[in-house]
C-alpha cells in the first residue's frame, strides 16, 4: 500500500508544527517507532519527511534524525529502523539517513521476510531465520567491513524490547545498560532479530551477550511492547545519569509513530487463528500505551504526539486524538472533529 501525496503533505505539516514547538522549549526529545507488519510504510514515510523538515529548519543538508532526538526506541521492524538511524559510523555520525534506511529495507524486504514452507506437510508458512540473519549482519556492519556493531555503537541512547521465554518476562535492550557492563551489551543484529521473532512466523531466537554471560530466548517484543513509547518515557524518568534534567513528563517531548498495522476484525470464533490472536494482542498493546501516555500528558498533544494510520476497506486515515493541537484557533466540538476527519481521509491504491 502506497501513501498518497496528500498523506505525505499532512506528515510535513505535522512535523513542521512539532519542530517549531521544540525550538521554543528545549525539552528532552523521545522518538518511538511501533512494530507490526513487515514493510514499515507509515513509519518509513514519517521518518523521511521528518528528516527533510529537520534539514529545512536547521539549514543543514546533512542533519539527521539522531541529531534532533535524545533517545530513540523501536519494536519489531520499527526497532530495525531505530537501530539503523542511530548506529554509529565510527566517526560519531549515524550510519544511515532515514531515506537510506527505509530504502534499504524496501530493497531487501524479500530477503528479510523470505517465506519458506514448514510442518510435516510443508503447509505452514514461516519466514526464513537464516535469510533475516544474513541481511541484519550486513546492515549492522560498518563500511570497513570489520566488527559487527553492538548496542554501545550508537550515536544516541537506543531502547528495544523483546520477550524472554527463559524468564517469562520482557527484556529491554538499552545502550545505558550496555555501557555499564558487557554482560548487557549485545550485537545490534541480534537485538533486532530478537525483537522481530514473531510467534508462528519465526522460531524463538536464542543468543548471548558479547561476553557470553547473559543469554536470552527471545520472541517478538510486540507482544508486550509493540508501542515502546511508555518504556522510553519510563527509562528517561529513571535514568538520571543520562537525563539528569528530567523530573517529570513536563520535561519531555514525545513523538510516537505507529506502523499502520491494525488487527483484522474477527467476526466468528472459527476465524480466531493464532496469527489473528497475535495481531489483536499487538494492536491492543499499542492502543493501550497511547491511552496511558495521553493521560500522563493530560492530553497535551503538543508535548505528546501520536501518528497512526487506521486501515479501512479502501482508505487510509491518519488518527490524531486531539483536534485542536495543530489548529489552535478552532474549538473542540463535533463539527471540527468531522471536518478534521474528512481532511485526513485519503484514498489508497
Amino acid at each position: 500500500m502506497e501513501l498518497s501525496k496528500v498523506t505525505l503533505e499532512i506528515f510535513s505539516k505535522l512535523e513542521q508544527q512539532w519542530l517549531s514547538h521544540y525550538e521554543a522549549n528545549g525539552k528532552t526529545r523521545i522518538l518511538s517507532i511501533d512494530g507490526g507488519g513487515t514493510t514499515a510504510t507509515v513509519a518509513g514515510a514519517s521518518l523521511i519527511h521528518l528528516e527533510d523538515q529537520i534539514r529545512t529548519h536547521t539549514s543543514d543538508p546533512h542533519a539527521q534524525i539522531a541529531d534532533f532526538f535524545d533517545i530513540i526506541a523501536g519494536t519489531g521492524i520499527g526497532a530495525i529502523l531505530a537501530a539503523m538511524i542511530t548506529a554509529d559510523d565510527g566517526f560519531g555520525r549515524p550510519l544511515y539517513t532515514a531515506r537510506d534506511a527505509v530504502g534499504l529495507l524496501a530493497d531487501r524486504n524479500h530477503e528479510l521476510y523470505k517465506l519458506k514452507n514448514a510442518g510435516i506437510f510443508r503447509r505452514r508458512k514461516r519466514f526464513s531465520s537464516k535469510s533475516m540473519d544474513n541481511v541484519l549482519k550486513q546492515v549492522f556492519r560498518r563500511k570497513d567491513g570489520e566488527n559487527l556493531l553492538t548496542l554501545k555503537d550508537t550515536c544516541k541512547p537506543l531502547l528495544i524490547p523483546c520477550f524472554d521465554l527463559k524468564s517469562s518476562a520482557p527484556f529491554v535492550f538499552s545502550r545505558a545498560d550496555a555501557s555499564e557492563s558487557p554482560s548487557f551489551d549485545f550485537e545490534l543484529w541480534k537485538v533486532c532479530r530478537a525483537t522481530s521473532a514473531t510467534p508462528n512466523l519465526f522460531k524463538p531466537f536464542h543468543f548471548t551477550s558479547v561476553d557470553g554471560k547473559t543469554s536470552c530466548s527471545a520472541i517478538d517484543g510486540g507482544l508486550v511492547m509493540n508501542n515502546p513509547a511508555a518504556a522510553a518515557v519510563t527509562h528517561v524518568l529513571h535514568n538520571k545519569r543520562d537525563f539528569s534534567s528530567v523530573n517529570s513528563v513536563e520535561d519531555l517531548l514525545v513523538l510516537s509513530i505507529g506502523n499502520g498495522a491494525q488487527a483484522k476484525k474477527v467476526r466468528d470464533v472459527s476465524e480466531c487463528s493464532t496469527s489473528s490472536v497475535v495481531d489483536i494482542a499487538i494492536g491492543g498493546v499499542s492502543e493501550t500505551v497511547d491511552q496511558m501516555l495521553g493521560n500522563a500528558f493530560c492530553w497535551n498533544r503538543t508535548d505528546y504526539v501520536r501518528i497512526q494510520v487506521s486501515h479501512c476497506s479502501h482508505s487510509l486515515s491518519l488518527s490524531f486524538l486531539s483536534d485542536t493541537v495543530w489548529f489552535p484557533g478552532k474549538s473542540r466540538n463535533e463539527k471540527t472533529k468531522e471536518n478534521l476527519a474528512a481532511s485526513l481521509l485519503v484514498n489508497s491504491e
